[in-house]
């Protein structure tokens, strides 16, 4: 009888650290992911300012009768606070996917678009330019428009500006889900993300042969996607702090490449995109990374470097240019080098010395932005400016 009292004594000791050393696992990843995919939390002036989005205004007449019944006629919505507002058309609308098999019904995803008020002539022949920016994690369309100053910018170049945002029911915390296998594959958000873009082409008046992509983080993760599924309809491609692509494939997977890549996976995932696409046209590809990163650290660049070179088919031996920025060392000195194919620069790779997660040059106020600089959303306009993709 003593005998059995000790053993089920023992295994009860034994059960109760077992739990305990789950809770403290559970703690532990806990602490992770609030890390890495919450925002940091802004000044509290800033905060109560950036709490509200924009309202949206009764829907006027839209500048050109959408052919779709899928898009919604757009709104027009107040422009992002804090930022001197641009004097273009700040539009609001939802798009709604067909019904995929296996699925109730079709999901209805909230788009903004940024028109400018000064056409340029060429855009007036032609067609504007069009820019798709995609937000990071706890960040919407209107933040990353407000905090990038993308439409300020646009506005004075002569560009179009599109912001898709992701749903809270997909993602609680607005993340595009880049890690996901189904999405690397082409699935997931990049059919939506690619029909809003044709129909905003279609619905106005854009040059279908310089049409942009770029994102910050979890955004940068998501264009890197598009841009590789659908290389004929991007012109080029923008990423700001960006994961390397084909890795992680679930949450815990994504934190993995954020801290310390995937080197297994960097060639094999781009030999994949060759095969799939084949012939996989060129990707002008502009790469922007802080090096005191700590949430998508500065191996992911290096990861995307490389996949960058192997899609464009360039050596890492091969020509190529390094400058800096400015000279001495400041704040926001950066390095720059270019790989060219020919007289063509195909890939950029921008590093900027104490840039943490934040867009460089953007608005401090909100959260994933640091006014410091280099202004990021120029450097990618200059960079989009040099590149048009040949229209069958």
């Amino acid at each position: 009888m003593e005998v059995i009292l000790v053993k089920l004594s023992t295994g009860t000791r034994l059960l109760r650290s077992l739990v305990r050393s789950g809770k403290a696992q559970r703690r532990t990843v806990g602490k992770l992911v609030s890390q890495l995919f919450e925002a940091p939390k802004p000044a509290r002036k800033a905060k109560a300012k950036a709490k509200a989005e924009p309202k949206l205004k009764a829907a006027p007449k839209p500048l050109i009768k959408a052919a779709a019944p899928a898009v919604r006629r757009p709104s027009v919505a107040k422009a992002p606070p804090h930022a001197p507002p641009a004097p273009g058309k700040w539009l609001a609308a939802h798009y709604t996917a067909p019904p995929q098999a296996g699925a109730l019904a079709g999901r209805r995803m909230s788009y903004w678009l940024y028109l400018p008020e000064n056409v340029p002539q060429p855009a007036l022949d032609s067609g504007l330019p069009l820019v798709v920016m995609l937000h990071g994690c706890h960040q919407t369309a209107t933040q990353f428009a407000q905090g990038t100053r993308m439409n300020q910018l646009a506005e004075r170049a002569g560009y179009a500006v599109l912001y898709p945002q992701q749903l809270v029911s997909t993602q609680a915390q607005r993340c595009w889900k880049w890690y996901d296998k189904a999405t690397q594959d082409g699935g997931g958000d990049v059919p939506t993300i690619a029909a809003i873009i044709d129909k905003v082409a279609g619905q106005y008046r854009i040059d279908r042969s310089r049409i942009y992509i770029a994102g910050m983080s979890a955004g940068a993760g998501m264009a890197n996607i598009v841009a590789l599924h659908h290389p004929r309809l991007i012109a080029a491609l923008g990423l700001h702090s960006g994961p390397m692509f084909g890795a992680g494939h679930s949450v815990m997977g994504a934190l993995g490449v954020m801290q310390h890549g995937a080197a297994a996976r960097v060639d094999s995932a781009i030999a994949e995109v060759l095969r799939r696409q084949a012939p996989f046209p060129a990707m002008p590809t502009m790469l922007i990374q802080g090096q005191g990163d700590k949430v998508v650290r500065p191996i992911n660049q290096i990861e995307l470097a490389r996949q960058g070179l192997l899609l464009n088919r360039l050596s890492a031996g091969g020509p190529s240019k390094m400058a800096l920025k400015p000279a001495g060392r400041g704040r926001n000195a950066h390095e720059i080098r270019d790989f060219y194919a020919g007289r063509k620069v195909l890939l950029r790779v921008a590093s900027v010395a104490q840039l943490g997660h934040a867009w460089s040059g953007g608005d401090a106020s909100l959260a994933y932005n640091d006014q410091t600089g280099p202004d990021a959303s120029k450097m990618l306009l200059d960079f989009f400016a040099r590149h048009r993709r040949v229209v069958d």
